[in-house]
């Protein structure tokens, strides 16, 4: 049966009278037509006839920092070839630099504007990320390559080498014979992998055919050398270019690469006041939520000392739903430079520089990128922007030496900058940042010779500061929290002159305000933030995904070593070890070894670890060393490990994951520890514990998250 039939509507009589039915007969049943037909047409004349787009819309959503060249405008797209970015922008020499905290990346300007200036070769930096890693073998003979890079952690390549670090290591059927190059290695020998990195890239370039100009250069921060060890090996490397490259050698006069200008025709609403700067082009950004507002929730104080601090601060992401962590990641804080430095700045640069007045930012080169959001202002770079309370290097004294308002101040300053040893006995002594060193070489006069842009070119950009994060995702998904010990340290040979910690006193003010109190030591800092966008208890933050992580399976024995703060990330994981164990999940045996210097003033978390070693009986054990406890020795985490030695080699013969947290010096101590606890149980050798060492990194079974 077809469905006209199944109707009923192959009835002839019945289509009629239906047809009849539907037939308009009067006024009211044709003007029920004509509205819906002029309905119909109006619809589907949508965007044609009416409701067309307005081709200015999009001015209303438009920055206009983003006009006329401003630094996030750029649409050109930049080559990833580096041979192309050479020949294009008439470059001799490229300086590659690889960096975690900003220290090789500020070493490669330096040391591409020192080449510029001083032997006339046109020189450019380049961030590794930024170029396709193959191109390099593209690099003409006649052009040169200096490769500045950091280790961090377990000999682990920074960030934004980590694509050339595989390409290094992975890479076939590669030559690079007509590569020329030099390289600088920054590190630290706390840690066991020293300068890892370097060595690493210069044997693939070795292997691959590259020609070396000289030997490599290593800095060493354990020791405080890295800025001497980098002016050495850059003295070296210019005796090189004289008298193997026959370079010439011209009197160093500063040259900007960067025109910083006055705009008043700007408003405040086209300025960028202070908020950090979210691009990343890197592939490391992937790391790293972008930077967001985010709220402090509550803070408190976790040291029962008058003259230190150390804060517990849980920061709330209920206004940023697309920020996620997981236990064991990290949290980084953007903080402001204080009031008085600022201020100490502007007075001694005097009337030439407007702190409010629009600032223009340009590159006249443009192999040379500009790193501060433009436009801006004086007030907001100085404040937000540049590191200025971080010490003046030698090259940067020297080089201010030119712009000195008298002559007794340029002799004073090239003595600074020539003699190392005077200037390591002066820094000793005083604290020697940019404003402070100004006001000493000329003690109430003006700078006014000093241009804006030198600054920019020269001083180190802020950078965030990383913070453990103490809390566990499970328990606390939107509720992170981080442990900050307050840095003010006293200088060596002057104990009454302190020096703070940037960051962590920048918390600590916001910490107070909250209670309604000053800073214990008087320092101010515009808490409300850039257009106020920090009132009422907030920080620009964002998250880093991190590799020191708790294992899949639960029943896994963990042995975790803090030291200090280092017990953050371990607050975490017993937390959430004790959070499985409630809804029923077998967990693993956990041991911990926690140190600081005494237990009535800065045994952090302790009320905290007795509940959950109440909760979790026999599955927690907490051993603890305490430094400066009286009427007891000293002891350490590293000497509660050896007395352990027994327990701890039993939980590693069961899989245990083996996790450290703290200082690098901690760190490497631990490790030894643990080496010679396995050659008195085991009886192995040297050989044995270094087989057995590497094994267990390899498969992630020992994780480390240590600075310093």
């Amino acid at each position: 049966m077809d469905s006209l039939t199944q109707l009923g509507l192959n009835n002839p009589e019945l289509f009629k009278e239906l047809s009849k039915l539907a037939t308009p007969t009067g006024v009211a049943d044709y003007t029920a037509l004509a509205l819906l037909a002029g309905a119909g047409a109006t619809y589907l004349s949508r965007g044609i006839i009416w409701d067309q787009p307005d081709p200015y819309a999009h001015l209303a959503y438009e920055r206009p920092q983003l006009k006329n060249g401003g630094a996030l405008g750029s649409t050109n797209k930049e080559t990833r070839n580096i041979a192309q970015k050479l020949e294009e922008a008439g470059k001799n020499i490229v300086v590659f630099w690889g960096s975690q905290s900003g220290t090789a990346e500020g070493f490669a300007q330096r040391l591409a504007r020192e080449i510029s200036l001083r032997h006339g070769q046109e020189t450019m930096t380049a961030d590794l990320s930024d170029y396709d890693s193959e191109t390099i073998s593209q690099i003409p003979e006649s052009k040169l390559a200096i490769f500045i890079v950091s280790t961090y952690g377990e000999g682990d390549p920074s960030d934004n080498t980590a694509e050339f670090w595989d390409w290094i290591n992975k890479a076939q059927n590669v030559s690079l014979s007509n590569l020329r190059y030099a390289a600088f290695g920054l590190g630290n020998s706390n840690y066991k992998f020293y300068n890892r990195v370097v060595d690493v890239v210069v044997e693939g370039l070795e292997k691959f055919g590259a020609k070396a100009l000289m030997p490599v250069g290593k800095a060493n921060d354990a020791e405080g050398a890295t800025e001497e060890d980098f002016m050495a090996w850059k003295d070296d490397l210019f005796t090189v270019f004289k008298e193997k490259l026959g370079f010439e050698e011209c009197e160093v006069k500063y040259m900007p690469t960067l025109v910083v200008q006055e705009d008043e025709s700007l408003e405040p609403i086209d300025l960028h006041h202070g908020e950090p700067d979210n691009r990343r082009d890197s592939k490391a950004a992937a790391q790293c939520t972008p930077v967001r507002t985010l709220n402090i929730a509550n803070s408190r104080e976790l040291f029962n000392a008058s003259d230190r601090n150390c804060l517990h601060m849980d920061l709330d992401l209920s206004s940023q739903p697309e920020f996620t962590y997981k236990t064991g990641d990290h949290l980084a804080i953007w903080p402001g430079n204080p009031t008085s430095e600022v201020e100490r700045l502007f007075e001694v640069l005097g009337p030439s520089v407007r702190p409010h007045v629009p600032l223009g930012i340009k590159s006249l080169d443009p192999a040379t990128k500009v790193k501060i959001p433009t436009p801006t202002s004086a007030a907001a770079v100085f404040r937000y922007y540049l590191e200025i309370c971080a010490p003046v290097n030698r090259d940067n004294v020297l080089g201010l030496a030119q712009f000195a308002p008298t002559p007794e101040a340029k002799a004073y300053l090239l003595q600074l900058g020539q003699d190392k040893d005077y200037y390591a006995n002066f820094i000793n002594r005083t604290h020697l940042n940019i404003g402070r060193l100004l006001q000493l070489a000329c003690p109430g006069k003006a700078w006014s010779d000093l241009p804006l842009s030198y600054l920019v070119e020269t001083l180190p950009h802020i950078q965030p500061r990383y913070y453990s994060i103490s809390s566990s995702s499970v328990i606390s998904p939107r509720k992170p929290s981080i442990t900050a010990i307050v840095s003010s340290s006293p200088l060596p040979e002057n104990p009454d002159e302190l020096i703070h910690g940037v960051t962590s006193n920048y918390l600590l003010a916001i910490s107070q305000q909250s209670r309604s109190q000053p800073h214990p030591h008087g320092i101010t800092y515009h808490l409300n933030g850039p257009s106020d966008a920090l009132q009422d208890g907030k920080v620009f933050a964002h998250i880093r995904r991190s590799r020191f992580k708790l294992p899949i399976t639960s029943k896994n024995p963990l042995i975790m070593v803090a030291a200090g703060t280092g017990l953050a990330p371990f607050r975490a994981f017993i937390s959430e070890r004790r959070q499985l164990q409630q809804i029923g999940k077998e967990i693993g045996q956990m041991v911990l070894f926690f140190g600081c210097r005494n237990p009535e003033e800065d045994f952090i978390y302790r009320d905290e670890l007795e509940e959950l070693q109440n909760a979790l009986g026999d599955r927690l054990r907490v051993v603890t060393a305490f430094s400066r406890k009286q009427g007891t020795p000293r002891q350490y985490v590293q000497d509660r490990i050896v007395e352990f030695g027994q327990d701890i080699v039993k939980l590693l013969d069961e899989s245990a994951n083996f996790y450290v947290c703290g200082r690098a010096g901690m760190a490497r101590e631990v490790e030894k520890a643990v080496g010679e606890t396995m050659k008195q149980v085991k009886g192995w050798s040297d050989g044995q514990v270094n087989d057995w060492s590497k094994a267990i990194k390899k498969k992630n079974k020992w994780q480390e998250d240590v600075w310093g």
